[in-house]
């Protein structure tokens, strides 16, 4: 994937050298994050450039040591970082996190592996090629429009306020414009404008288009859309949604390629820095025992890298990672069945060094 900017944190290979803020969080985060984090200090030392982590505080654990879900101390560390790896947080401190650095732009690629085709909830040659990417506006809409707790006449209720600007939905919108046009060129935008009248989604990024003239729009209406994805994948390039949708319609990417645990995500501001994560959650179910697959996180990872112009060294990850998969190595989130090998997380994470 190409940058999405170019800016001083695309420093390409050489002798360069680069610092991570890592924030674990809670629940497999931890686990996911220093996993990955092996992965790139040796992926680092092959490709002649330098990696130093700071580790920060979010979530329930920041509130627990410090009383603030986000402590100023962790926005003091990235704000010196060149990214950011995180795990996962319950609730708390990540909302504030993307707001405070206006991470808008959310990058969800969902890309099948030939060898876990079988994984999919649909038929192989449905996912076959596999190659969507979910762009996702990240600091605005239902999460962070006025919310609360009220009273009337009829009894208490709750309310959440899907708030966009104009200028909200055209910043994202020449995001994945820019993306598409480097992409298959189409560009489907999920809008719910049959019942959502004043969020014009498709007029704003159409008037913005006229700078792309070589991308196709196709406007749909998301419920449509989500039926789509299922029942033919293939035919999407680049999607457009909004922070709810874009939440929603991301995570049916798991049940495509086999395995919520596989995908990673890059959330990114205006001068092309970002925070790099996995779409899955915390997985208290699984926290501890030593099984969770940090893949999604390595995902992340790999995004990160080609922010930063280091090709090779994404390259180099994604193809360990496949021939990994290639042999039949599984983490239980992928089901092993028959000739397949369950591993667990350090295990995994030996093989890929191994191929690296």
């Amino acid at each position: 994937m190409q940058p999405l900017t170019n800016t001083s944190t695309t420093k390409a290979s050489g002798n360069s050298s680069y610092r991570i803020v890592a924030i674990g969080g809670e629940g497999i985060g931890p686990e996911v994050v220093a996993a990955s984090l092996t992965i790139l200090q040796q992926v680092a030392k092959l490709e002649g450039f330098t990696l130093e982590v700071e580790y920060g505080l979010l979530g329930a654990i920041a509130w627990e040591q410090t009383g603030s879900y986000l402590p100023q101390a962790t926005i003091e560390l990235c704000d010196r970082a060149d990214g950011i790896v995180f795990g996962a947080v319950t609730q708390g401190g990540l909302l504030e996190l993307r707001k405070h650095f206006d991470f808008f732009c959310n990058l969800r690629p969902i890309r099948s592996f030939n060898s876990l085709l079988h994984k999919s909830s649909l038929k192989p040659e449905k996912v076959k090629q596999l190659d969507i990417l979910i762009i996702r506006e990240l600091v605005s809409g239902i999460y962070f429009g006025p919310s609360g707790r009220a009273e009337d006449e009829k009894g208490i209720y709750g309310f959440h306020t899907m708030r966009y600007y104009d200028d909200e939905i055209r910043r994202i919108a020449r995001a994945s414009l820019q993306l598409a046009e480097k992409r298959r060129g189409l560009l489907t935008i999920a809008h719910k404008e049959n019942a959502l009248p004043h969020l014009p989604w498709t007029r704003l990024v159409q008037e913005e288009a006229t700078l792309f003239p070589s991308v196709i729009l196709e406007p749909m209406l998301v419920d449509n859309l989500a039926m789509q994805m299922v029942l033919n994948p293939q035919r999407f390039d680049v999607i457009l949604a909004g922070n709810l949708f874009g939440d929603i319609l991301s995570d049916l990417g798991g049940a495509l390629v086999g395995s919520i645990g596989l995908l990673g995500s890059a959330s990114i501001n205006s001068n092309g820095f970002g925070l790099y994560e996995a779409i899955h959650g915390t997985a208290p179910d699984i926290t501890g025992k030593g099984i969770a697959n940090p893949l999604g996180t390595l995902a992340a990872c790999i995004l990160m890298l080609e922010q930063w112009g280091e090709t090779a060294a994404a390259q180099r990850i994604r193809e360990a990672q496949e021939r990994v998969l290639n042999k039949g190595y599984r983490t239980a989130d992928l089901f092993p069945q028959e000739e397949e090998i369950l591993v667990n997380t350090e295990t995994l994470v030996n093989l890929l060094l191994e191929e690296l």
